[in-house]
């Protein structure tokens, strides 16, 4: 039993964990919806409800699935793959919006996410500053995962690097200030 206990207090998520927890989680969801759905529908809002996240929280957290590896594999800093992630994220709901529009029913999540799309004016503030949120965040991530694998012992670059941790965290609150007040608009309570 001690073992396990000094196992649990020095076990830290690294980035690898983390990515294989994301990972894990993207695809027990979509096995989840594949078999409540269907093979095919279920493959489109796993990719939907996938882009929600993308588009609507101001932290890569769907981004990391391709951004991580590209980061690791082909040295890509995340702040650009980010980019690719965004155009196939709009792309899937530009067609899905126009093309089949019926699909963003079948989960709660979706339907919220259709109100957001549909309703540019104030909705859109989210996806603005999910963007922002994002790019800072991996603006962030890259400068620590740069310190971390040079060994940069830079005092002056560890100091604004903390200076922009701060800011992302007022950031963050910021948002998800803003995220109540319009999901509270929307009748979806956040809290």
């Amino acid at each position: 039993m001690a073992n396990l206990k000094d196992y649990l207090r020095n076990f830290r998520l690294n980035r690898m964990h983390r990515f294989l927890l994301a990972i894990l989680l993207l695809l027990a969801y979509l096995f989840f919806v594949m078999y409540k759905f269907g093979a095919g529908s279920g493959l489109l809002i796993a990719g939907l409800t996938w882009s929600f996240f993308v588009l609507c929280t101001p932290i890569a957290d769907a981004g990391i699935i391709l951004d991580f590896p590209m980061r690791l594999i082909l040295k890509v800093r995340m702040i650009y793959s980010e980019v690719g992630v965004w155009v196939i994220a709009i792309s899937l709901n530009l067609y899905n919006f126009f093309v089949m529009p019926q699909i963003y029913q079948k989960t709660f999540i979706l339907h919220l996410f259709y109100h957001i799309l549909s309703n540019p004016f104030p909705y859109w503030i989210i996806i603005v500053l999910s963007a922002f949120g994002t790019y800072f965040s991996l603006y962030v991530g890259d400068t620590l995962f740069d310190l971390t694998t040079e060994g940069v012992d830079d005092k002056i670059r560890k100091q604004r690097l903390k200076w922009k941790i701060v800011f992302f965290v007022f950031l963050i609150i910021f948002v998800f200030i803003l995220y109540d007040f319009l999901l509270n608009q929307m009748g979806v309570p956040l809290f």
